[in-house]
This record gives C-alpha cells, sequence and structure tokens, in this order.
C-alpha cells in the first residue's frame, strides 16, 4: 500500500485537500488519507461541540482545532489575493469570534400537526435540522427557540415555512415572524403576551401584507461609539460584537487621523459613527431607512456626519467628489464595489480602508485598485461566523 496523502489546507468549502489536490470531506490540515479513503487522524482536529455537526448547514467547520481554523481564515484571504495576482502587505493573523457570540440569526420553522421543528437549513437542502443545541448563538437568542417553537404550534400554517429572525439590540431580543397567522383577539393577546413575559426589544409579524410591529416598549437602539442608533426591523448588523470590534479596530488604524472621511456602503452607522469624533464624515447608503437612522442619530447627537440617500452601484462617488476626503471607507456587499473601485482609481484619495465579507470580491477589486496606482498596506482577516467557511476582512490601501 502507498504512503498515505497528507491533507495540506482546507478548501473554500470546508473540504480537506491534499497537495496533488485531492479534495477529501472532513479532512483537517495534518490529517493523512490512504488510498481507500480511510482518514487517519492528525493533531489539528477537535471535538465538534455541537450533536447536530454534520447536518445542520450552519456549520462546516466544528471538527477543526482552534490554530488550524484562524489559519484557514487567514489562509482563504490569502488564497484569493494570490489568485488574482495581488502584490501585498501583510496579511495578519485572523480575529476569531467565540463561541455563544453570534448575535443575529435567520431560522427556517416547520409545523406538521401540533410539531414545530426550528432550525438552520442542512447542508445544500431545504429540510430543516431542528434545533436543540446551538453553541454558535448568545445564549439571549437561543433561550428564545423553545418559546417561539409553543407559539407557532398557534400562528404557524401547518407545511408552510416560518421565516425567523433574530437580533440582539440593546434593550433586548428583536424578533420577527414572517409567513405566520395571527387571527382574532385570542392571536392578538397571545402575541402581546409572548412579547412582554420573554421581554423582547420589538417584536413584528409579517402575515403576507407586510411588517407589523405588535410590541415595541421604546425605539430599540444600537451604540457606535457614543452614538445610539435607532435601528429599523432587523437592520444589518456585523453579527459578532466582537467581529465588529476587530473591524472597527482595522478601520480606525487605516483611516489614521485623515481630518475628512467618506463612509460608502454606509449601513446604519457601524464605521461613520465609531470613527466620527473629532473629523468630518460623509455616509453615503442605498438603503433608505438604514441611512436615516443614521443620519437622525448622528443630528441627535450634533455630529460632523452628512448622510445621503444614494446608490452607489449606480451612481458612484467620482473623482472630484472622492478628491475633498483624506480617506475612504468601503464596506459593500459581497459582489463588492468594481464601479465604485473604478472611480477611486482615477482619484487622488491617499487611503481606503475596504471591509468585506467576501474575499474573492476583495481581491478583484484589489487588483483594480493597486493597478490604478494603490498598494495594499495590510489586511486583518476575521472570522465571524466562528465555524463557518464564511470570511470577513478589512485592508489598508494607500498611496
Amino acid at each position: 500500500m502507498s504512503e498515505a496523502a497528507l491533507i495540506e489546507r482546507i478548501a473554500a468549502r470546508g473540504d480537506g485537500v491534499t497537495g496533488d489536490g485531492r479534495h477529501v470531506a472532513g479532512a483537517v490540515p495534518g490529517d493523512r488519507v490512504r488510498d481507500d479513503g480511510i482518514l487517519i487522524p492528525g493533531p489539528n482536529r477537535a471535538d465538534p461541540p455541537c450533536r447536530h455537526f454534520g447536518k445542520c448547514g450552519g456549520c462546516q467547520l466544528q471538527h477543526v482545532a482552534e490554530p488550524a481554523l484562524a489559519e484557514f481564515v487567514r489562509d482563504r484571504v490569502v488564497g484569493g489575493l494570490e489568485g488574482q495576482g495581488v502584490a501585498f502587505g501583510d496579511v495578519r493573523p485572523a480575529r476569531l469570534s467565540p463561541p455563544q457570540s453570534r448575535r443575529r440569526a435567520a431560522l427556517t420553522a416547520l409545523r406538521t400537526g401540533k410539531q414545530v421543528a426550528i432550525g438552520f437549513n442542512a447542508a445544500q437542502s431545504n429540510q430543516i435540522v431542528d434545533m436543540r443545541m446551538c453553541p454558535l448563538l448568545v445564549p439571549e437568542l437561543f433561550a428564545l427557540i423553545e418559546p417561539v417553537r409553543e407559539l407557532l404550534v398557534m400562528i404557524a400554517q401547518p407545511r408552510r415555512p416560518v421565516k425567523i429572525k433574530l437580533q440582539m439590540l440593546d434593550q433586548g431580543v428583536e424578533l420577527i415572524l414572517e409567513g405566520v397567522k395571527a387571527e382574532g383577539l385570542d392571536a392578538a393577546m397571545a402575541l402581546q403576551d409572548f412579547a412582554g413575559v420573554n421581554k423582547l426589544a420589538r417584536f413584528a409579524i409579517d402575515q403576507g401584507d407586510g411588517l407589523e410591529i405588535l410590541w415595541q416598549p421604546e425605539p430599540p437602539t444600537m451604540r457606535f461609539g457614543d452614538i445610539l442608533v435607532e435601528v429599523p426591523p432587523f437592520a444589518f448588523l456585523q453579527p459578532t460584537e466582537a467581529g465588529q470590534a476587530g473591524l472597527v479596530d482595522a478601520v480606525r488604524e487605516a483611516i489614521g487621523d485623515a481630518g475628512a472621511v467618506a463612509d460608502l456602503f454606509a449601513g446604519v452607522g457601524t464605521f461613520a459613527l465609531s470613527v466620527q469624533a473629532g473629523r468630518r464624515v460623509y455616509a453615503a447608503e442605498g438603503a433608505r431607512d438604514a441611512i436615516a437612522a443614521l443620519t437622525a442619530a448622528a443630528n441627535r447627537q450634533r455630529a460632523l456626519v452628512a448622510g445621503e440617500h444614494r446608490d452607489l452601484f449606480r451612481r458612484p462617488l467620482v473623482p472630484a467628489e472622492l478628491d475633498r476626503f483624506g480617506a475612504v471607507i468601503l464596506d459593500p456587499p459581497r459582489a463588492g464595489a468594481e464601479e465604485q473601485v473604478k472611480q477611486l482609481t482615477a482619484s487622488k484619495t491617499p487611503v481606503i480602508a475596504y471591509v468585506s465579507c467576501n474575499p474573492a470580491s476583495f481581491a478583484r477589486d484589489a487588483k483594480l485598485l493597486v493597478e490604478g496606482g494603490y498598494r495594499l498596506d495590510w489586511v486583518q482577516p476575521v472570522g465571524q461566523f466562528r465555524w463557518s467557511t464564511h470570511v470577513e476582512l478589512a485592508g489598508r490601501f494607500s498611496r
């Protein structure tokens, strides 16, 4: 029998890969795989902490030990850049969010008779893995799973999926149920009682005619720096507190003491409001409710932040606008910011802090920036979605 092949790395979808390019499901760097497919465990394996691992699609890498997991996150960034032929400076060690830190989740539920299954979908499937434990979610979110399960016996329609959105805000948990039917006085009273007993910050349902806010004792907020933002329902927030801190720290370092900063794809203000003290900030965002929340928060605090509702894919800032800023923060969706990046290469903007949730689109945009005269000084990989193949990062470009 020939010598067992060494697993050298983890591929983008979570398979182990040998030196000759063979993909092996469930393998970890340091494992060896025999010709007959039998795995010989190496030093980088860990015992999965969740009994659902292997079925639930929420995690792909619970069997990977911490050092190898961090190396995978870093390697995803390096591999993307090398694949595009981008010259880069330092790619720093990855910052991983700890277990039980995910403060935002979208789950699915399905009622069959008086039984309700709730959870993430199985990998590459619409089948729901009924959640009985979860080492990802913050305890406050997981504590709501059983109460929601009992509530859905009353208001979920048989065999019709219900979308469950959960998010931690300053005042507690925000819960949104989409695809339910709550008709009549008894149902209305039950929903009010549910929200009060579980001390929700906001409770909303969508019965097919749009979102109805049923419970909101006070405007729910999130704090960025020293500014409170009254956030719209299930507004996009970074999924973990540790991940947000890592990205904000990287952005602050990247922009340095720039006196005027543009935050493009600003959302509700994660970066604009975190870095605004002592400088002028322009924030642009395509989602109208998000930029309205950001602008209102800045105005209440009398911060020097100007918000604009602007579709940066169709109407990116042009060089004459960009040249007014000492630094630009970019935080685009997964598709990247190709049109805005093309305008930046024609500008005189000295520094770009680029935050990305997709190493592939980041590397594509980085190639354009480097070809346009920028250098990639450093990259900070961030593993917010622990045990997942999803990787985020922040990088600094300068010229």
